[in-house]
């Protein structure tokens, strides 16, 4: 394969990587915890704690999990937490224990919640306290053994009433207080495991690191096996790619973007602390206001995003006031960046809004735009070191630069494959190389375009969404006889879920079906248009053509 990319590297860019300089990705975090001991680690809601009390912490949670709870290498907990200080204690903790982790999104209903614990069939949970009621529900649908709940007071020494609104307030709805019975506080377990031994739990990079769940290619959530090696040969590919941008064990970093997204979880989390940054935690980067006002704090370096998260700031009151005068790296993904935005964001900032491109598949870095570039060009970046991509047909086949096709990624950050899926995993893997569904070409210069996506899923404000799922959840309705899902644009979140729907019951209405959907859906899945039809167009075979609505909307929105 001609790299044409490498042409066009930043200067001291490797053109690959070594996965085994590091035995795991624990090898990796038990390291920065040690070589950064005494600089500051983490900050959330007002309280640090130092490389060196998070690598305390981490041990007692480890010792806890390894000795009282009796979870062996391999098993799988969940942590279903917001950016508090307990998700990278408790991430590495578990990490240490040799378990897999289950990222679990906060706001998850509890058929959601349902389906990832039992596929990945977790035997522990992690919670915040005030999404306990949610898992009442299903928990006894469950593998569960141990649930382990927290308040983000918890060991940090805060009031609890002064700060959990602050958390759940984007929720927009009174959260009960729930009691689960039989569940252990965190403060409790970590007491616990500070008197307990602990020894040590060789993993290696064949384990697995997390089941990150994603829609893949139908829709139906499943478990995307992300190895010890695959997350170590990302932070060492991104690492490499931010070069001399980087200042080790001086950086101050923002991460608004939830860690149980895969984004933030490498590209801010792990990333960062390899490097001994300061990572400044954005528990509700909802609440734009307090933000802003976090914000003018900190002189901070690195600040990552989706364009809808960008575009709000930018709108802001007081925003523009902040001092960017630290500020070197501004990383938009997970959805398109906008030209608009990124150039507004240039005008007040003075910083290029550089575009990156992955998936949950690739741990998630594929391709990024050298930092160097001075202004916003559109295109999704070059491939990382270690990393080839292809343009291909619907045969396989390679395209010449220039020509539209699949884009396929073949490195060492590319998943096993789907957890317990084999199917699904062979729809996407062919050998070493991922298809990944988005379509798109590369220019002579090796830099990548994305032109559109093969799949129908719907991007809203960088979370997939898949058609599937949300047509499952309303076919259950009984006014409902035919449904699509499709994706319309919005100005706010980038897409929005529309659907097209043939009534059984002539009386039913926009509202009844969007208040149906937000009981079964995360707020994010939850359609934001209705469009009532006699018939909805199909294949001759009866397949729906969604593709056929969505150009319907495209048109009413241009005319």
């Amino acid at each position: 394969m001609n790299k044409v990319w490498l042409k066009n590297y930043p200067h001291g860019v490797p053109a690959e990587i070594n996965p085994n300089e590091y035995r795991s990705l624990t090898a990796l975090l038990d390291s920065s915890c040690q070589r950064f001991a005494p600089l500051e680690a983490f900050t959330s809601l007002g309280r640090t704690i130092s490389y060196a009390e998070y690598d305390r912490r981490a041990r007692h949670f480890a010792a806890w999990l390894q000795q009282s709870a009796k979870l062996q290498r391999g098993d799988r907990i969940a942590i279903m937490l917001p950016n508090v200080l307990q998700y990278p204690i408790a991430l590495l903790g578990a990490l240490r224990a040799g378990l897999t982790i289950v990222n679990t999104n906060p706001l998850y209903t509890a058929r959601e919640l349902e389906h990832q614990l039992t596929d990945s069939g977790a035997k522990a949970i992690l919670i915040l306290e005030n999404f306990a009621h949610t898992l009442a529900e299903v928990i006894d649908k469950t593998a569960l053994e141990h649930v382990i709940v927290t308040g983000v007071g918890d060991q940090l020494g805060w009031p609890k009433s002064s700060v959990v609104n602050l958390v759940v307030r984007h929720v927009r709805k009174q959260v009960p207080h729930y009691e689960l019975p039989g569940a252990l506080r965190f403060n409790d377990v970590l007491e616990q495991g500070e008197f307990l031994p602990f020894e040590p739990v060789v993993t290696t990079h064949d384990d697995i690191a997390f089941l990150q769940y994603t829609g893949g290619t139908t829709g139906v959530a499943k478990g995307a096996m992300l190895t010890h090696r695959n997350m170590v040969a990302n932070v060492l590919q991104a690492g490499a790619w931010l070069g001399t941008e980087s200042k080790v064990g001086k950086d101050t970093v923002i991460t608004p973007l939830p860690l149980y997204h895969i984004f933030a979880l490498t590209g801010n989390l792990m990333v960062f602390v390899k490097l001994g940054a300061h990572n400044v935690l954005i528990a509700n980067p909802r609440d734009f206001p307090a933000f802003v006002n976090e914000l003018r704090a900190w002189r901070f370096s690195f600040i990552s995003g989706v364009n809808t998260l960008f575009n709000a700031l930018l709108h802001t009151p007081g925003f523009a006031e902040i001092d960017f005068s630290a500020l070197r790296i501004s990383l938009g993904g997970g959805m398109a960046v906008q030209r608009s935005v990124a150039e507004h964001w240039q005008r007040v900032t003075g910083n290029v809004l550089t575009q990156a491109w992955g998936l949950t598949e690739t741990s998630p870095a594929a391709c990024i735009n050298p930092f160097a570039l001075k202004e916003f060009t559109g295109s999704i970046g070059l491939p990382i070191p270690s990393t080839e991509i292809t343009i291909r047909n619907d045969d396989g086949r390679e395209l010449a630069l220039g020509e539209v096709g699949e884009i396929c990624v073949r490195g060492p950050q590319v998943m096993l494959g789907y957890w317990n899926k084999p199917d699904e995993t062979a729809q996407v893997m062919v050998g070493d190389w991922l298809r990944t569904g988005d379509i798109g070409r590369m220019d002579p210069g090796g830099f990548v375009y994305i032109e559109d996506r093969k799949k129908d899923m719907i991007l809203v404000s960088g979370f997939n969404v898949y058609p599937n799922e949300i047509e499952s959840v309303v076919a259950a309705h009984p006014g409902v006889l035919e449904v699509a899902a499709v994706a319309q644009d919005d100005e706010r979140s980038g897409e929005a879920v529309a659907l097209f729907v043939v009534k059984k019951d002539p009386n039913l209405t926009e509202q009844q079906l969007i208040d149906y959907s937000r009981g079964e859906l995360t707020g994010y899945k939850v359609p934001r248009h209705v469009y009532f039809r006699k018939e909805l167009p199909k294949t001759n075979v009866g397949k729906i053509l969604r593709r056929e609505l969505r150009d319907e909307l495209r048109k009413k929105g241009s005319g």
